[in-house]
């Protein structure tokens, strides 16, 4: 078979619980990985491309499990230090303005982004805005990408309600267009967007439509203190019991930040091999709470770490998520010995793949998706590395990305991200941003 990529003299972290090959090398070919192991052992003759990755970690790219990407972007810095809901309400003065070009702008300018913070998948979930205009971004940065579409139809998104209603009766058309389109990267699935956000009658058909089709779920569940007090005001009980009476928790649903857990919303999650996605950056700073990650963890529930949207995070950077995922934990539990170095590296691969439902991805080995980061550890900010995990966890940076490949494809060579004009997609992105700001907010 002719290899495509070869990738040698690194140290090669393989993930999903193989250990780490010092002097290792992979080969690439049609898109997948060929194979993983010591350099010595990898044949790369005749490989079309020769990548030396000397002082650089080899990886499988980042697996973020939760992002709000083209409309965070536009609302990166907007709005700081103030609470969940109230944060909600400003940023829809926003998003009720969206128009496709905005959206195509703030797509691609996030795209940047990841490529170049080694993000290669994405769970996304669209909070009630177009979808189409991503899709056509992905098309210039073809990253691997489960789109969700957002619905609701009360509270400040009511506005949405009937888009919400018809677009979920006629999904199987969406299904057809788009899901494992542009050569199987991209997914389509199912946003409704929150307990305090949709009726019971909403989640029942996301349910019927997602078993109907076999797409994937991507919800916020127990998020923050007030979505708590709603939910046991209006339901009188919590939002995972109230979800799990509803019969819509499964093992395709996705759920953002869960910080709001009981045991017993714990042992649902687990009973129903429900999935989360750990935020820690975006639940801190708008003081939503703190996953039970101890409690979580010993039920054996599958946790993905993800960033959030750039409005309550402000960056697409898994490193700072990894970083301080790591400190949260250990200061909640006053345990420094919990959520070692390579545990928190699982859960931004291989974890995380599976958390967002996209198996195909999150760890090197023959057969899976070749999707690989190059990450130099050569830097005044790393260095000495006497643990690489550690290196990675709690030295490094995004900007410490080398190389980023997609399916086998090299999207980012020595940081110059390929086929695009950054400077215009940034300008655009600039001028569409400050416009949607004015006439929205004045």
């Amino acid at each position: 078979m002719t290899i495509d990529i070869a990738i040698i003299n690194g140290t090669v972290m393989p993930m999903g619980g193989a250990k780490p090959i010092e002097r290792g090398a992979i080969t690439i070919a049609g898109g997948k990985i060929l194979a993983v192991g010591p350099q010595e052992t990898i044949d790369i003759s005749g490989a079309a491309k020769v990548i030396d990755a000397s002082n650089c970690v080899v990886m499988p790219g980042f697996c973020d499990s939760h992002t709000h990407i083209a409309s965070n972007l536009l609302l990166r810095g907007l709005l700081e230090d103030v609470r969940l809901f109230e944060w909600l309400s400003t940023m829809w003065q926003l998003k009720r303005n969206f128009d496709p070009e905005t959206l195509y702008w703030a797509s691609l300018n996030g795209l940047v982004e990841m490529v170049k913070s080694g993000v290669t998948s994405f769970n996304e979930h669209f909070d009630a805005y177009a979808v189409e205009p991503q899709i056509e971004a992905l098309k210039k940065i073809p990253l691997r990408a489960t789109l969700g579409y957002g619905f609701a139809d009360r509270g400040v998104y009511a506005s949405i309600t009937d888009w919400s209603w018809k677009t979920l009766h006629s999904f199987g058309d969406l299904v057809a267009k788009h899901h494992k389109s542009q050569n199987g990267l991209l997914h389509v699935g199912l946003s409704p967007h929150a307990t305090y956000s949709c009726g019971p009658e909403m989640f029942r058909l996301s349910r019927e439509v997602a078993d109907a089709h076999n797409v994937p779920i991507h919800i916020h569940l127990a998020e923050a203190p007030q979505e708590t007090v709603y939910v046991a005001e209006t339901y009188g009980t919590s939002a995972v019991r109230w979800l799990h009476s509803l019969e819509f928790l499964k093992s395709d649903v996705t759920a953002a930040h869960c910080t709001q857990l009981d045991e017993d919303d714990v042992k649902i999650l687990a009973a129903t091999n429900t999935k989360i996605a750990h935020c820690p950056c975006c639940n801190a700073k708008v003081v939503s709470g703190t996953l039970p990650l101890k409690c979580v963890r010993e039920h054996g529930v599958t946790v993905g770490l993800a960033t959030d949207g750039p409005a309550s995070h402000n960056t697409l950077d898994m490193f700072q998520e990894m970083k301080f995922a790591g400190l949260i934990h250990k200061d909640k539990t006053a345990d420094p010995e919990f959520l070692k170095t390579t545990e928190i590296l699982e859960m931004a691969t291989s974890e995380g793949a599976k958390a967002m439902n996209r198996p195909e991805t999150g760890k090197l080995a023959p057969g899976m998706a070749a999707d690989v980061i190059v990450v130099d550890l050569d830097k005044a900010h790393t260095q000495p590395v006497y643990d690489t995990a550690a290196a990675l966890v709690y030295s490094s940076r995004a900007d410490d990305v080398l190389h980023t490949i997609v399916g086998g494809r090299l999207l980012m060579e020595n940081r110059i991200v390929a086929g695009i004009d950054e400077a215009e997609i940034r300008a655009n992105f600039r001028s569409k941003a400050h416009a949607l700001r004015k006439r929205s907010l004045g």
